[in-house]
């Protein structure tokens, strides 16, 4: 398992939550992360894009994610 600080650990839980919370449950249903309510949503870049290749989160084409 990866090693993430808290801060990383807290920032999967809001952007997980904020997604089942809008319903960005499938890819029809996908979100962008600010349409999602996330928090300055591209300042963890890489983070998100560890959390798709993890398979925490999916990514569609359109850069729109879902759990």
């Amino acid at each position: 398992m990866a090693f993430f600080t808290p801060v990383l650990l807290l920032r999967r839980k809001v952007i997980v939550k904020r997604l089942n919370a809008c319903g960005a449950t499938s890819e029809r249903t996908a979100k962008t992360l600010a349409e999602a309510g996330v928090i300055n949503p591209n300042g963890f870049s890489r983070f998100t894009q560890k959390l798709v290749e993890m398979g925490t989160i999916h990514m569609t084409s359109d850069c729109r994610y879902y759990v």
